[in-house]
């Protein structure tokens, strides 16, 4: 599927079944723009032996390499979470990433700072991105994250502990399974 944006990117979308349901990655040949958990299905259980897979549904017949890349560390977030830290990142390409606006900067930082089985709070997250009092801007940044898994949004949870809103609060269910899904496998 091929769509024009302003910046005159042709995008294209790659379907993949995930244990969350079919999520859709769109991007173009300078990086990925968005991804998108339909959260058409009840996520899997995971099962302590079988790894869970991630498998393309629909995909065009020319595909970039960053969204081929954005594909492959999917695939393994989802049957191996813990081996996504020595896989590259594909490239972004979306406006709410770019440039130093107070959303990139504290997208950044999560992106860089909470790391695979790692929380961090609203307020916390505010402070690191250099602004303690900007607690209601970062859950903003949060709904506005265009690449939910890559920029580990379902990481950041109230002070108080409990996990918070995701994707508008349709996905609470989703934000639960994430985290559990990446404890490492007896901690469940």
């Amino acid at each position: 599927m091929k769509k024009q944006r302003e910046s005159q990117c042709t995008q294209k979308t790659i379907s993949l079944l995930s244990p969350l349901g079919k999520i859709q990655v769109s991007g173009c040949e300078n990086g990925v723009h968005t991804i998108q958990i339909l959260m058409d299905v009840a996520p899997a259980e995971r099962n302590s032996k079988a790894p869970l897979s991630c498998v393309v549904n629909d995909s065009p017949a020319e595909t970039s390499p960053e969204l081929l890349r954005c594909v492959e560390w999917l695939q393994a977030y989802f049957s191996e979470p813990q081996t996504t830290g020595s896989l590259p990142l594909p490239a972004f390409h979306h406006p709410a990433l770019q440039g130093d606006a107070f959303t990139s900067r504290v997208l950044q930082v999560l992106l860089r700072d909470v790391k695979l089985g790692e929380t961090v709070s609203y307020k916390r997250l505010a402070e690191m991105a250099g602004n303690p009092r900007a607690v209601r801007a970062v859950g903003g940044a949060m709904r506005r994250n265009p690449v939910p898994l890559l920029i580990p949004c379902h990481r950041v949870i109230s002070s108080s502990g409990q996990s918070g809103p995701y994707m508008s609060g349709k996905g609470n269910h989703l934000k639960q399974w994430l985290l559990t899904h990446e404890r490492p496998r007896g901690e469940d």
